[in-house]
């Protein structure tokens, strides 16, 4: 562990607090023009996911747990997790779902994560910023829709559904964005 101020922990980081390991979901500072800046983290309980908020003045220490990150290959996923395969030496960690949590919809064969372990434990997963999908199934567009600015619904090749633009139909390969599931832009190949 390692003792840094509140203002510098970041989304993904592991800090200890009285009773456990947390993942941070995210962190933000408030800078009032009167009193004391505080930070306010939202973090996980890595051991049940139970989520909480806590609340530090910016200058406060902070327990933060030393994580290593490194790329790792996704191979597959069953009923114990997902399981990925470490580069250099192959080994192979397995990711508990909840670790996964919602950004298993947008795992693909062979994609490289980076994962953050813990004493060996996977405790966070940071996908690729973007992939490229597939839309199989949205309304075909109506007369004078595609001028508009408005978004329609869409249900792309791993089950998730997104709004994209009226212009785009089913077929058409998109790039999503993994943090948010939005769309980004028609796929360029």
């Amino acid at each position: 562990m390692v003792k840094v101020i509140a203002s510098s922990i970041r989304k993904g980081n592991i800090i200890e607090l009285e009773n456990g390991l947390y993942s941070v979901i995210s962190a933000e500072s408030f800078f009032p023009g009167k009193g004391t800046p505080t930070t306010q983290i939202d973090c996980r309980r890595l051991s049940d996911g139970v989520k909480t908020q806590v609340r530090y003045r910016t200058t406060e220490q902070v327990e933060k747990a030393f994580v290593e990150d490194k790329d790792y290959t996704y191979l597959y996923g069953d009923d114990d997790g997902f399981t990925f395969m470490d580069q250099e030496n192959f080994e192979q960690v397995i990711v508990p779902k909840d670790v996964m949590g919602d950004q298993a919809a947008y795992l693909q064969e062979n994609m490289v994560v980076r994962l953050g372990l813990y004493n060996g434990v996977a405790v966070t997963v940071i996908l690729p910023q973007r992939v490229t999908l597939e839309i199989v199934e949205t309304e075909p567009v109506t007369k004078g829709q595609t001028a508009s600015s408005s978004y329609k619904p869409a249900i792309l090749s791993n089950g998730v559904r997104i709004l994209i633009p009226p212009h785009v139909s089913a077929g058409v390969r998109v790039v999503v964005n993994t943090e948010d599931g939005s769309y980004v832009e028609r796929a360029k190949d």
